[in-house]
């Protein structure tokens, strides 16, 4: 292995140690405890190191959105082939993103509430932003139902389940009817 290969490796490490511990704290103590000079304290490098990989906070933020994305990507389409129907699709779907935004609030702030820096539904959305509305597309797609692009449909089913989501999570709607809320939304919105 050449010197340049390692320096990339070991800086390509250096990368994922600063968001994993973004995330983490953030998880912990929320977004506002996510600080350059607390992350340089907990992965003991300096600040200008953090600074030679992030130009700060708002891009350590898009870092975590973009891991999130993939993950939440990675979630909703392992959900799929477990059901039957696309009805049952539809309802996985939607319960692996609710599950999703519950057990990562901070990342789901980072990804849909906080400013990372990151281009939504243009041209230059980044490549894990794209495939997360993919994922989504895949699945409702096929109930959009006649004369109703499918791209559209997934979007109002998304703003759906962000909006369920956010409500629930910030005690506006109460956790204990999610699944009613499921239930309606995959029986009057996709009506499969």
């Amino acid at each position: 292995m050449s010197v340049q290969e390692r320096k990339q490796r070991e800086r390509a490490g250096r990368e994922r140690l600063i968001v994993a511990t973004a995330r983490e704290l953030a998880e912990q103590q929320g977004w506002d405890a996510v600080t350059t000079r607390r992350l340089a304290e907990r992965i003991e490098y300096s600040q200008p190191v953090l600074y030679s990989h992030f130009r700060g906070k708002r891009e350590i933020i898009g870092a975590v959105a973009l891991e999130g994305a993939a993950e939440m990507a990675a979630a909703v389409r392992a959900s799929a082939p477990s059901a039957n129907s696309p009805r049952e699709r539809v309802a996985a779907l939607a319960r692996t993103y609710l599950d999703f935004a519950a057990r990562n609030p901070a990342v789901y702030d980072a990804m849909f509430q906080l400013d990372g820096g990151l281009a939504f539904a243009q041209e230059d959305t980044p490549e894990p932003l794209k495939d997360a509305f993919a994922a989504l597309l895949e699945c409702l797609g096929e109930v959009a139902g006649d004369g109703v692009a499918p791209g559209l449909f997934t979007e109002v089913f998304w703003a759906s389940l962000h909006g369920i989501a956010t409500l629930t999570r910030t005690g506006r709607l109460p956790p204990q009817d999610t699944e009613l809320r499921v239930e309606l939304l995959v029986n009057r919105l996709a009506m499969v």
